[in-house]
């Protein structure tokens, strides 16, 4: 191959990229040929007469391009590709295999081996210009696609940190999991399927009198619905009882619980009446009296409680209820029972009754029932904790959650 002076490469292009090349011929005559074309249009040219040459010379040196003869003796320029390939490298190295064989199923061998290119022996030099060319423009390419991956990673590892912090935060809200109030002991649950999540429990107490509990679901997932989980826990929350909407100060002397059913209305109206705010949840909120067991609550499309008995019966309580925040003017219909002495009650979110189980059919009520019948024996955190594991052995994925899961179990001692 005769270089003609006319021969050059745009330096932007090889500069940026490609700037090292590996030339490889067992021919001493073609070696130097190559090499000086390659130097003369400004590369940095490694050469070596052999596979097994080249092959430590990549071991020590990164090349960005590899020129490489196709038939040598002991380790041919195929093998060579091959072990190229399964080098560890930062990035990508362009590899152009020179040959005299033009047949579609040499070239397929070729390119299964890892060859990105060919250059029909003898080399035409404005060929090889043009073949180096396009070698960097995607070497280019693939750099500046390793820059942006690179800028995207950092982004997405800030973004999971602001997670992470967000999770603390957001698990908080729930601050202590169980509570004993001598007559009474209410459990707690939060299992967000992500970071973050849309469900909430909690509890308050601003007397000796009784305890009000509530479980929530916000629609959808991820960051907007905790959001909306942290919004509606300052309108719950038990740290700052004058600010609690559950909560009304009579005689300006000591805080009792309002009726829940006014409760489920003040929520809906300031969550109804936000035009940014979108989302709406599905509540139960409930209060117990210590002194008789009696229990009204309020359920606002959330699931129904379910009513454990100390005998071991079950039954389910309430028929349903519109969604807070979905709509404006809305009514809710308080629902009352007693509670006797060993009475459970557990509050839970959809997570747990519409979990898909592997089968591909959902556990639903009636795999409560029997999830919850394998946990009889313990109780508080520990009746949660069980019910949470059994939960996850049965589902279609296993310990991976597909929605939030949370839980409030309320137990009732009595005098």
């Amino acid at each position: 191959m005769q270089p003609k002076p006319a021969d050059t490469i745009a330096a932007s292009t090889s500069e940026a990229s490609l700037q090292r090349v590996l030339v490889v011929d067992d021919s001493p005559v073609q070696l130097k040929i190559l090499c000086a074309v390659m130097r003369r249009w400004g590369f940095e040219v490694l050469e070596a007469s052999s596979g097994e040459q080249a092959l430590e010379i990549c071991r020590t040196m990164v090349p960005d391009a590899v020129l490489s003869d196709w038939m040598m003796p002991g380790m041919d320029g195929l093998e060579f590709c091959r072990q190229f390939r399964e080098l560890k490298r930062d990035r990508y190295g362009y590899f152009i295999l020179l040959t005299s064989k033009g047949e579609k199923e040499e070239i397929a061998r070729g390119l299964d081996a890892g060859a990105d290119d060919f250059l029909t022996k003898p080399v035409n030099s404005y060929e090889l210009r043009a073949r180096i060319n396009a070698g960097a423009r995607i070497l280019s390419m693939q750099r500046q696609l390793s820059d942006t991956l690179g800028r995207l990673r950092s982004a997405y590892d800030a973004i999971d940190r602001d997670l992470r912090q967000a999770r603390t935060i957001q698990e908080a809200l729930v601050p202590e999991r169980s509570r004993d109030f001598g007559t009474a002991r209410v459990s707690l649950l939060l299992k967000p399927c992500g970071h973050v999540g849309g469900d909430l429990v909690g509890m308050f107490s601003p007397n000796a009198t009784g305890v009000g509990v509530y479980s929530l679901d916000v629609s959808g997932h991820g960051i907007t619905s905790a959001l909306m989980t942290a919004r509606v826990a300052g309108y719950l929350g038990n740290d700052f009882p004058d600010q609690n909407i559950a909560l009304e100060r009579r005689y300006n002397k000591f805080l009792a619980f309002r009726p829940p059913e006014e409760v489920a209305v003040r929520l809906n109206d300031r969550l109804s009446a936000d035009p940014g705010v979108l989302e709406y949840l599905t509540m139960v909120y409930m209060t117990l009296n210590f002194a008789t067991g009696d229990v009204t609550l309020v359920q606002a499309g959330h699931p129904p409680p379910l009513l454990i008995r100390a005998d071991g019966s079950m039954s389910f309580i309430g028929e349903g209820g519109l969604p807070v925040g979905l709509v404006t003017g809305v009514s809710y219909t308080p629902i009352q029972f007693a509670m006797a002495p060993g009475d459970r009650l557990l509050l839970y979110s959809d997570g747990i009754t519409e979990a898909e189980l592997k089968d591909n059919t959902m556990l639903e009520e009636d795999g409560l029932r029997a999830l919850v019948g394998r946990c009889l024996a313990a109780s508080g955190t520990e009746f949660l904790d069980d019910l949470y594991w059994n939960l996850s052995q049965i589902t279609r994925k296993g310990t991976a959650l597909q929605d939030d899961v949370s839980a409030a179990l309320v137990e009732y001692v009595g005098c």
